[in-house]
């Protein structure tokens, strides 16, 4: 296999990017509920993207450009990205996370990726809107999975999935291969392998020759 698209709250990032905004704006538990919640599956995906985005409403340029400073990647996830490309491997994040915080991780990282789909948090006046736009409001990550692996000539059933969440579950389902990162119980049941750590994936991959070992020498 050549493609691994990776979730990234809580797969190649330990934070969730709009709870470190929420806190950044005093409603950090009320984020973190609902984030907590569509993990598990009990409010679907659009409308819990919808309520997170409601309560950031009218947060300052300043105070978001403070959070993303927060957003960062696992301890190893930069090295193996790096690995990955290196291999020949295309590398996707798919994520309902806001597209500037993940770009901001992985500028700090100094690493980057062949695809990202992310939303954006619009902007108006030096302030948040409290709306949210792009692919993954009004689709799943089935289909942003589907229409990257279209774009690269390679068949859905061919990509390897990474994502931990409820609202992974679409993406995990039509990728060739599931695997479940620290995966809530939903997940994990529909995983073909569960790994708990960023050390235990890249073994993983190397074990499965999508990681070229001797590339690394």
């Amino acid at each position: 296999m050549s493609f691994v698209v990776f979730d990234f709250d809580g797969t190649l990032s330990e934070t969730d990017a709009t709870v470190l905004l929420g806190r950044e704006y005093g409603v950090g538990s009320e984020i973190r509920g609902l984030t907590e919640q569509g993990l598990r599956g009990e409010v679907e995906f659009e409308r819990s993207l919808r309520q997170r985005a409601a309560l950031l409403e009218g947060m300052p340029e300043r105070e978001v450009e403070a959070a993303f400073e927060r957003c960062k990647l696992r301890e190893g996830a930069a090295e193996l990205i790096t690995a990955l490309r290196r291999s020949g491997v295309t590398v996707a994040i798919v994520t309902g996370a806001p597209e500037d915080g993940v770009e901001a991780a992985l500028e700090r990282a100094g690493v980057a990726v062949d695809h990202l789909v992310a939303n954006e948090l619009p902007m108006e006046n030096g302030a948040l809107t409290g709306e949210i736009e792009g692919l993954l409001v009004d689709a799943g990550k089935d289909r942003a999975l589907q229409e990257l692996a279209a774009a690269e000539g390679v068949d859905a059933g061919e990509v390897i999935a990474v994502g931990n969440g409820a609202m992974d579950l679409p993406m995990l389902r039509a990728a060739g291969t599931a695997i479940g990162f620290q995966p809530e119980p939903l997940v994990e049941e529909y995983a073909d392998e569960v790994v708990t750590s960023i050390r235990k994936l890249r073994l993983y991959f190397e074990q499965h020759g999508v990681i070229d070992v001797g590339n690394e020498e």
